[in-house]
């Protein structure tokens, strides 16, 4: 298996499937997350606890800028601060009481987090990647090691992000998330805007070779 070699900034999920308003589950080597997008269009991502009484937060919904727990309607605005409790609507939160925010940025048509401090302020600076415009393709759930995978895809040695060279299908952007030690996403984005002529057959023809990946590599798992 491929070592784990890149960097401590971690691709959740495409930019193209967090709609304004929404919060999706994400699982980052183990770590249950809540990934929301606000109103304003900007992504967060949290810890999926609720610190009132530990529900998902990825259960909850969007509201006003915050993100609100589906059980009891506590809503915590973007630094993940509580304010506002339905059963004390006048009560002005304490500001102890918060949610567990990560560092949230978006790049290359993606939504990274680095759950470490130490980290860049960005992930992939790449000039090669920055130079192209990314077009979402899809997603996957591959249950197979996250190495294994990056080693069938032709990724070098011990990194979770790179551009392929496929004839078929131009550049690509495949993006590795290690769910845990048996289980990975695959996000894969091609190089170039999707409106080109003959382009939507290109994507279909790297959607379809993803799905042949993960098939081939949860058959050998």
């Amino acid at each position: 298996m491929a070592g784990d070699r890149g960097g401590g900034w971690y691709p959740l999920m495409l930019s193209a499937d967090l709609e304004p308003g929404t919060v999706a589950g994400c699982i980052l080597r183990g770590r249950e997350l809540a990934v929301w997008r606000d109103g304003a269009g900007q992504a967060h991502v949290w810890d999926d606890r609720c610190p009132h009484r530990g529900m998902r937060l990825s259960l909850g919904f969007v509201r006003e800028g915050t993100l609100a727990c589906l059980y009891h309607g506590w809503r915590f605005g973007a630094g993940g601060r509580c304010v506002h409790i339905p059963a004390h609507p006048d009560l002005t939160p304490a500001a102890t009481i918060r949610a567990a925010p990560l560092r949230a940025v978006e790049r290359h048509g993606l939504v990274w987090t680095a759950p470490e401090d130490g980290e860049s302020s960005a992930p992939q600076d790449d000039p090669a990647m920055d130079a192209v415009e990314w077009t979402p393709v899809r997603s996957l759930r591959i249950d197979a090691p996250w190495g294994n995978v990056a080693t069938a895809i032709g990724m070098p040695d011990g990194c979770r992000v790179a551009v392929l060279d496929r004839d078929v299908a131009g550049p690509v952007l495949a993006a590795i998330l290690p769910v845990d030690g048996a289980r990975c996403m695959l996000h894969l984005l091609a190089g170039g805007p999707a409106d080109r002529g003959g382009d939507r057959g290109r994507l279909h023809d790297l959607a379809d070779w993803a799905q042949d990946v993960c098939r081939r590599m949860e058959e050998t798992a």
